[in-house]
């Protein structure tokens, strides 16, 4: 595709997303953005409330089960959201929730029998009772999803109690145990799961039927002590993270243990019940705001002074410094320092979105002392994460062995752009111990990063993936996320000559990648022939930005041609605790605006 655009007409599109992406901010003058709605979410959320028998959530759960009914894919089966395509446990939990919740009616009837139609497509024949096999093997040996799901199965009368033998017994009085010493065991659930671990862990106890002796006794005696340090990990919000999946199933095990009376309970279900939209739904979390604050402050970047008034500008620094978490995080015993990915008290500081924070604050412009000071205590809080590898984990260094604690890519690219940045900014102000852990973090950031680039010149990411790459995940995001990471290091003075010259080695293999996964039709997908998606073109053409004009102007009139027969249009392409899918409304705002901004400005 040999497509010339005028600069007028990019130009043009600049003012134009630059407008949109002001009016989405709030009345408090920050971006709240929008998750998708999720059956995975609403399916779990519905299953919840019935089980407490409140007469009140009758009306709730109906709509609940109402759009469930409405958002089935053409196969019968279930995506996590309406744009996703179907898959296995999102299927059975929509199975469990629409047999349980649905009392018999046609609809649900009918919803059952394609539910089981798509199934059997996968393998899984219903009718033979068997549930438990497929999703151990779906996700090996996470537990962190597989076990709850299978409750959660067991809860709706879909197991028998020889099934009920079979679920993998979480070790929930492990929990009991210093934090500290944790990662000696192989808990198999991800560190942020450790709610997941204690109620699901207690629910699957008593419903099994055999047990050793001894351990009987142990966790017998641990359900007390576990609930009570349950209880301490619950936020004001009453969601454990936020997140609707992970409270629903915490709530329904316990209040079917018995433990529905328990504080932890009752706040579980407010959560649950203020979390539902207008039409019936719930999304995956209650929003992603401090993400896409500082997405939206960074993609403005150099140009955000002539698009904001000192005082809006004013407004966005006081509104992320409130929410920077200044004490030890009761969830996972975080430092001070970093920052959740949401205003809401249920969020966990975590590296993704300090090192977001860092940048926008830098973005902001620093001019007193306090701003620096948050600049420093969050370069602190990172400096004290990284692993011995050089990489960077999601919230809690050296946790666990599964993928979601352990190094990865795209964070250590992120947070090493903001350790580099502020050096640049906040250097003077830093203690000179600081000083020099951030200059040897960054040292070893590098080192990993070019350990973790692929043959081809490719990064995977972590909490990103497409759906329709071969193996869901997707270089192109990891790819293009990391280019544009070093590219913005390169242009800082505090990254000396030898770093610098391993730095352009990595982007200049960077690049022939991503030229090579450009569809024809000038878009990117999250590997060649993957159909193109806003988010990842976006992406891809801010990290070519400086070069291949004609693979860069042949994505922007993709992009210009998307946007008018489709709009803004987001895609799944956000991956989200453990193979569930999201999409957020203002990604494709974000990315989009951000590659005008790096190619016109």
């Amino acid at each position: 595709m040999d497509v010339i655009m005028e600069k007028s007409t990019l130009e043009n599109q600049y003012e134009i997303l630059a407008g949109l992406l002001k009016s989405e901010r709030n009345d408090a003058g920050f971006w709240r953005g929008r998750l998708s709605s999720s059956a995975l979410g609403t399916a779990v959320a519905i299953v919840a409330l019935k089980l407490n028998g409140n007469v009140s959530d009758a009306q709730p759960i109906l709509s609940g089960l109402d759009w469930l009914l409405e958002n089935n894919n053409s196969d019968g089966g279930f995506g996590d959201t309406p744009e996703c395509k179907s898959n296995v446990s999102t299927s059975l939990l929509c199975y469990g929730s629409i047999s349980y919740c649905g009392e018999g009616g046609e609809r649900s009837r009918d919803a059952l029998e394609g539910i089981r139609r798509y199934l059997g497509r996968q393998d899984i024949d219903l009718t033979k009772g068997d549930m438990i096999t497929p999703v151990l093997r779906f996700y090996g040996k996470d537990l962190t999803f597989s076990v709850p799901i299978l409750a959660m199965l067991a809860i709706c009368g879909l197991l028998d109690k020889d099934a009920c033998a079979r679920i993998p017994q979480l070790p929930f009085e492990f929990t009991l145990l210093p934090a500290s010493w944790y990662g000696v065991f192989n808990l198999r659930v991800v560190s942020y799961a450790i709610p997941a671990l204690i109620a699901v862990g207690i629910f699957v106890f008593k419903a099994r039927k055999r047990h050793n002796p001894f351990m009987y006794w142990i966790r017998c005696r641990s359900i007390q002590p576990a609930l009570r340090k349950l209880e301490g990990l619950v936020p004001k919000s009453g969601g454990f993270l936020e997140a609707i999946p992970l409270t629903a199933f915490v709530t329904m095990c316990l209040i079917s243990s018995g433990f529905g009376q328990l504080k932890v309970s009752t706040q579980g279900l407010a959560f649950l019940r203020s979390r539902q939209r207008a039409d019936g739904s719930w999304p995956i979390d209650t929003d992603l705001s401090t993400w896409v604050t500082t997405l939206s402050v960074n993609a403005f970047g150099s140009e955000l002074a002539n698009e904001f008034s000192a005082a809006e500008v004013r407004t966005l620094v006081n509104h992320l410094q409130a929410i920077q978490h200044r004490d030890v995080h009761p969830f996972n015993l975080a430092q001070p320092g970093g920052w959740g990915w949401t205003d809401f008290p249920g969020s966990v500081p975590d590296v993704d979105d300090t090192s977001g924070a860092i940048l926008a604050l830098i973005v902001l412009g620093v001019s007193d002392i306090g701003d620096h000071e948050s600049i420093i205590n969050g370069c602190r809080w990172l400096t004290k994460l990284q692993n011995k590898d050089g990489g960077f984990p999601t919230f809690c260094k050296g946790w666990g062995r599964l993928p979601f604690d352990c190094s990865c890519a795209d964070l250590t690219g992120h947070a090493m752009l903001a350790l580099v940045k502020s050096l640049e900014v906040a250097g003077e102000r830093m203690p000179g111990e600081l000083r020099n852990a951030v200059r040897q973090c960054i040292a070893k950031a590098i080192v990993f990063l070019g350990n973790a680039q692929n043959g081809n010149g490719s990064w995977w990411p972590l909490w990103f993936g497409n759906q329709m790459t071969s193996n869901q995940r997707n270089p192109v995001y990891g790819t293009a996320k990391i280019m544009v990471y070093l590219k913005d290091s390169l242009l800082c003075e505090s990254i000396d000559g030898p770093a610098k010259g391993r730095i352009r080695r990595m982007v200049s293999d960077a690049r022939v990648f991503l030229l090579g996964q450009q569809n024809e039709n000038g878009s990117w997908g999250g590997e060649f022939g993957v159909a193109g998606t806003m988010e990842e073109t976006s992406l891809a053409i801010s990290a070519l930005i400086g070069g291949d004009h004609a693979a860069i102007l042949n994505g922007f009139a993709w992009l210009e041609n998307e946007a008018a027969n489709n709009g803004l249009r987001s895609s799944p392409i956000g991956l989200y605790f453990a193979l569930l899918w999201y999409d957020e409304k203002l990604y494709p705002l974000i990315f989009y605006f951000e590659a005008l901004r790096r190619h016109l400005k």
